[in-house]
């Protein structure tokens, strides 16, 4: 039989990704809820004690209400709200981080999605956390640009507005206190003893995000080139499908941040010298940051290729 999957809060953003990702695929059979009862708690339940996986794209408060109205023994839950990131009883959804992550969601019941914005800044600080070249008490600086398509359906309109306010073309920072939701999983996930500053900024373009993190290298153990850095990255990533590391200084002296757009991987692009480094992570925020990763997550929990469904 084919695995039974159904995506709870499929009319959002994340969730109208998943489906598009899904609903062309003859190796699971997709359960759709009717329109007029998807928020019906009774209906619901039925949808999800039925399904072998359960997508949750839906916000914290409902996320975690959706696994509590679950009394199957044999449902499995991935979670893309930020309800269960830092919850120990649920596995974090980043395979490439490290074989035992990917173990980890092979067997697990309960997979937290990773933020879009974590996305970019755990696949650089992690490998360098754990390697040691950066230590878990160092001040971490990191600015991420996204598109629009992250901050979902009333953001996208209020972009492709055409009589939007003028302002809407030049980027703006956001999350201006210094308190981003992505922040308690950031400092969870790498074991970090102090928190990034971390600086959200939305551009007007629709998908893809750059996350750039900046170190003195001068305050690292050892003192590492950016060069050191960069082969330490590449040969922590070495054989990974979804995650690749570029040529030192990437392709060209400029970095696109809506170059992975339409791609479910992620490529990280180290530059600098002896003294500083930038590492930068690119990646499209609805694909490896949302979406595309949920289903690489399905993948793995189900047995199927990791790629199935995806665009590298």
């Amino acid at each position: 039989m084919k695995p039974v999957v159904y995506i709870d809060g499929k009319e959002g953003t994340t969730g109208l990704q998943i489906f598009e990702r899904l609903g062309s695929r003859d190796d699971i059979e997709l359960i759709l809820i009717d329109e007029d009862k998807r928020k019906d708690a009774a209906e619901r339940k039925k949808f999800i004690d039925a399904a072998d996986i359960v997508f949750l794209c839906l916000p914290d408060a409902a996320a975690r209400e959706a696994v509590a109205l679950c009394s199957s023994d044999t449902t499995r839950f991935i979670d893309a709200s930020t309800a269960h990131r830092t919850n120990p009883a649920w596995d974090y959804g980043f395979p490439e981080l490290s074989d035992a992550h990917r173990v980890a969601i092979q067997g697990s019941k309960r997979v937290a999605n990773p933020g879009c914005h974590a996305s970019g800044f755990i696949s650089s600080v992690y490998p360098l956390v754990k390697l040691g070249i950066v230590p878990v008490d160092y001040p971490l600086t990191c600015a991420s640009l996204t598109g629009y398509s992250g901050g979902g359906k009333k953001l996208i309109a209020e972009y492709e507005d055409p009589d939007r306010d003028p302002r809407h073309e030049s980027h703006r920072i956001y999350g201006t206190t210094l308190q981003h939701k992505h922040l308690p999983e950031m400092v969870h996930v790498c074991g970090l003893q102090c928190a990034p500053v971390f600086v959200p900024i939305l551009g007007d373009f629709y998908k893809g995000m750059a996350s750039t993190i900046m170190l003195h290298n001068g305050n690292l153990p050892g003192k590492p080139s950016a060069h050191d850095i960069h082969a330490a990255l590449a040969e922590y990533y070495a054989g990974q499908t979804l995650v690749s590391v570029a040529p030192f200084g990437g392709e060209e002296p400029v970095i696109y941040a809506d170059t992975m757009a339409g791609r479910d991987s992620l490529q990280l692009i180290v530059c600098g010298h002896e003294e500083q480094t930038i590492v930068t992570a690119l990646f499209d925020n609805l694909g490896k940051g949302a979406s595309g990763a949920a289903v690489q997550n399905m993948n793995l929990m189900l047995g199927f290729a990791e790629t199935a469904g995806l665009t590298k």
